[in-house]
């Protein structure tokens, strides 16, 4: 009990923490509002649990034996977040009401955790840190894969509420702007430390 304790803890502080999937969960409630973002929401809180639950359970190894793919997949989630950087920064609240852009789906926000960097550092770094070898390992992993399933959705969702909270005071066009450009630049932050990480591993290479 006291290691899913501390799983739970370790699960909360990195998933209540700024990254890609927390900023973009914020500006979706800016742009879109509350009720339009929770497929969005669950996409997340349902599929980076499954994320850590496939890495745990022999993914991870796949990947580990194929240094080429995992790399693939890191240039690719820096690629597609320089894009939604991109995409977020462009958007005004006139054109978004007034146009047919439309927050994340379920789907599309479960299949974004396999191209973003933090989610694979936080479920490497969770199924390393809390799985043992001695006959419990797949209990570990459900105990982990648990800790995650319980701490998304409050940690999450509260970046969608300060999102919706702020929506009250940026309903100027100028303010809303100011906000997305903002926000694009903490994701373009949020992917320096993988692109670091690319450039290391190619000139290993």
């Amino acid at each position: 009990m006291d290691v899913f304790f501390a799983v739970l803890f370790f699960a909360f502080s990195s998933t209540i923490t700024p990254g890609p999937n927390n900023i973009m969960m914020m500006s979706s409630g800016v742009n879109y509002g509350v009720k339009a973002s929770l497929p969005h929401l669950f996409g997340i809180c349902l599929g980076f649990p499954l994320m850590v639950l496939m890495i745990g359970l022999g993914f991870g190894v796949v990947l580990s034996n194929q240094p080429w793919l995992h790399l693939a997949i890191k240039v690719l989630g820096v690629l597609y977040l320089c894009w939604l950087a991109w995409k977020i920064a462009s958007s005004t609240p006139t054109s978004l009401e007034g146009s047919n852009s439309k927050p994340f789906s379920f789907l599309q926000a479960a299949a974004f955790q396999w191209v973003n960097g933090k989610a694979w550092v936080m479920a490497s770094g969770a199924v390393a840190a809390f799985t043992t070898m001695q006959g419990q390992f797949y209990q570990d992993v459900m105990q982990i894969t648990l800790a995650f399933l319980l701490m998304s959705l409050p940690c999450v969702g509260s970046w969608l509420l300060f999102g919706a909270l702020l929506r009250r005071w940026l309903n100027q066009p100028v303010a809303q702007r100011g906000f997305n450009i903002s926000m694009a630049l903490l994701l373009l932050v949020s992917v320096w430390p993988v692109l670091l990480e690319i450039v290391q591993q190619l000139k290993a290479d």
